[in-house]
């Protein structure tokens, strides 16, 4: 089931909420702004409702906010190198917004934007368009993000053309708790992440070019791991947490999964996409989220899937460049369960 109403407004724009339903008790809020999820609500082992995912309770707040919480990120998820990059011999310049680098799309990205929307039975599609040298990237480039809600699965879909050579790289920004949006650090919970490689980077979160193992390091979670246990490792302590992109092995029903023990909630995330940034929240800016909830650093899990950071200076990396008149289509999908 979909219903659709009103949730504010930002510079005298409508911005519209859906909500998808299904039989299996669970139920996802979306916003048209940044075609963002705002609420995930599944029962946890007593049946209860519990909202797993954090978010903001007015337009205002999401308009306003450096997190990035539940948007579509896009043109260009996760970092551009010296902002700037190369297609068919031509330099392009993009916005710097972290530093010397380009960061989730630059100064405004997709998850700042008013998206339309279509809704159907058990989905909805937003839609955006990007104009040519928006943020400095070529092409005019018209994007859509498919939520569909079926038995518990919340499934994205992405699809972009563009009518010039450009870098797409589209993923969804969810911050998952599954104690509950309001349940603190996520210390207890317990993941599984199936990747025998990951991107090690520089000072500045830029990869070197070079696919390490994960053996011998915190980043190793091919086992059911604690938290915890890895967070204050000396090997995490620039990124403040787990702030890494994982090579993800491909194959297999799932390729993270994700389980609270306080409310035995779990998730397994599937994706058609190479790799997955790990994001443990460790540079949260602490402030009210839904309900007045006070939200801090290592207070979620993101599961970001998408193609490798600075992908596009890497020629040993899957490209991320979208070749004019093709059609670019990822998906991923959360399976929601108790365990």
């Amino acid at each position: 089931m979909v219903t659709e109403r009103l949730f504010g407004a930002v510079n005298g724009r409508g911005v519209h909420l859906v909500t998808l339903t299904d039989a299996s008790g669970a139920e996802v809020e979306l916003i048209s702004l940044g075609a963002a999820i705002r609420a995930i609500r599944v029962p946890d082992r007593n049946g209860a409702p519990t909202d797993i995912c954090l978010g903001y309770d007015t337009p205002e707040e999401y308009a306003s906010q450096d997190a990035c919480l539940g948007g579509t990120i896009g043109r260009c998820a996760n970092r551009i190198g010296g902002a700037r990059f190369a297609i068919g011999g031509r330099e392009y310049r993009v916005t710097p917004n972290e530093g010397r680098n380009t960061l989730h799309g630059g100064a405004v990205g997709f998850h700042q934007k008013l998206w339309d929307h279509v809704c159907g039975k058990d989905f909805v599609t937003f839609s955006l368009t990007s104009p040519d040298g928006e943020e400095g990237f070529p092409g005019n480039l018209h994007a859509a993000v498919t939520y569909t809600l079926r038995d518990g699965t919340l499934t994205i879909d992405y699809r972009a053309e563009s009518d010039a050579d450009t870098v797409v790289n589209l993923t969804n920004h969810a911050y998952f708790n599954l104690a509950g949006h309001g349940g603190g650090p996520v210390t207890d919970h317990v993941l599984t992440v199936r990747a025998d490689r990951y991107t090690p980077s520089d000072s500045g979160n830029i990869p070197t070019g070079e696919l390490a193992p994960v053996d011998g390091t915190p980043l190793d979670l091919r086992t059911p791991t604690v938290l915890g246990d890895r967070l204050d490792d000396p090997f995490l302590a620039a990124s403040r947490g787990f702030d890494h992109n994982f090579v993800l092995n491909g194959g297999g029903p799932w390729a993270a999964e994700l389980f609270c023990p306080r409310t035995g909630i779990a998730l397994e995330m599937s994706t058609t996409l190479e790799g997955m940034q790990l994001y443990t929240a460790g540079w949260l800016t602490e402030r009210p989220g839904k309900g007045g909830v006070r939200y801090a650093p290592a207070h979620a899990v993101c599961l970001e899937t998408q193609h490798f950071p600075d992908a596009v200076n890497h020629e040993n990396f899957p490209s991320p460049i979208l070749r004019a008149g093709a059609v670019y289509r990822e998906a991923t999908k959360y399976r929601f369960f108790v365990k």
